[in-house]
C-alpha cells in the first residue's frame, strides 16, 4: 500500500492522488526518452519489440539510406543530452566524413555527477531503447564497432545490458548481416572503475583502452584519425542521446 502522507494532493480537501500521470506536473508531458519505463520487463526483448521496438531500426535498413537516417537526426536538432547540447546530427556528419573504414560509437554510461540518475533509468529499465539508439547511428555513420561505458557502481545497468545485448543478438538485431542486410556491428559493455574524470570523453576513451583515465589533448578530436578509441574514429554520445534516436526515425 502506499504512503498516503508522502503522495501528492492539491488541497487538504481532495484525495491524494495515487498514479504520477495523474500530478499536473506530468499530465501534459509526453516521456521520450523514459517512455518504456514501468511499462515493460527491462530482462524481455519480446515486451520491447511489443511496445514498437526496434521499429525503426527496420524501417532504417529498409527503405533508408544511412544518409538518409543522418539528415533526420540533424533535422531533429536532437542535442547531446550529456548537458553539453552539441548538436548530434553536426557530430554524427563529422564521424562520417573521416576516411577511415573503421569506426566505434561508443555510449557515456559514466554518471558521475552526485544523485544523477537518468542514464542509469534507462540502462536498467529500458536497455534495449539505447542498443537500438546506438545501432541507427552505427549504421548512419557506418561504424561496425561499439562500446557502452558503464561506471562501476551500476552493477544492474550492466546485467542488464548484457542481458539485452545477448539476446539481441540471438535474435539477428546485433552481429553480421543484422536482419538478413549487409550492415553489421558488434557491442560489448565496459566497466569503469568509478572515477569522475572518465565522464571525459578522451579519459574514458583511454579506460576503454585498458589505459589509465586520464584526459589527452586536443586535437586531434574523437572523430579523426588518431584521436578516438585505439586510435580509429568514434562517436561518442551520452546514453540518452541514444535513447531518443528511434522516435526521431520512427516518426
Amino acid at each position: 500500500m502506499p504512503f498516503r502522507q508522502a503522495l501528492y494532493r492539491t488541497d487538504i480537501l481532495h484525495e491524494p492522488l495515487l498514479e504520477m500521470v495523474d500530478l499536473p506536473f506530468y499530465k501534459k508531458q509526453l516521456r521520450v526518452a523514459l517512455r518504456n519505463n514501468d511499462r515493460i520487463d527491462p530482462l524481455s526483448i519480446h515486451q520491447y519489440i511489443a511496445v514498437g521496438g526496434y521499429k525503426a531500426l527496420e524501417k532504417a535498413l529498409s527503405s533508408m539510406t544511412p544518409d538518409e537516417v543522418l539528415q533526420e537526426v540533424d533535422r531533429s536538432k536532437l542535442r547531446g543530452r550529456g548537458g553539453a547540447g552539441f548538436p548530434a546530427g553536426v557530430k554524427w556528419k563529422h564521424r562520417k566524413s573521416s576516411p577511415e573504414k573503421i569506426r566505434f560509437v561508443v555510449a557515456n554510461g559514466d554518471e558521475g555527477d552526485p544523485g544523477a540518475f537518468m542514464d542509469r533509468s534507462i540502462m536498467e529499465g529500458d536497455p534495449h531503447s539505447l542498443i537500438e539508439g546506438m545501432l541507427l547511428c552505427a549504421y548512419a555513420i557506418q561504424a561496425e564497432y561499439g562500446f557502452i561505458y558503464v561506471r562501476h557502481e551500476y552493477p544492474l545497468a550492466v546485467k542488464h545490458l548484457n542481458h539485452a545485448i545477448s539476446q539481441a543478438e540471438q535474435m539477428g538485431l546485433l552481429g553480421a548481416k543484422i536482419l538478413g542486410t549487409g550492415f553489421s556491428f558488434y557491442l560489448r559493455v565496459r566497466e569503469g572503475a568509478g572515477a569522475f574524470v572518465c565522464g571525459e570523453s578522451t579519459a574514458l576513451v583511454a579506460s576503454i583502452e585498458g589505459e589509465r583515465g586520464f584526459p589527452r589533448p586536443r586535437p586531434p578530436r574523437l572523430s579523426e584519425k588518431g584521436g578516438g578509441v585505439w586510435g580509429y574514429p568514434t562517436n561518442l554520445n551520452n546514453i540518452e542521446t541514444y535513447a531518443c534516436v528511434p522516435p526521431i526515425i520512427e516518426k
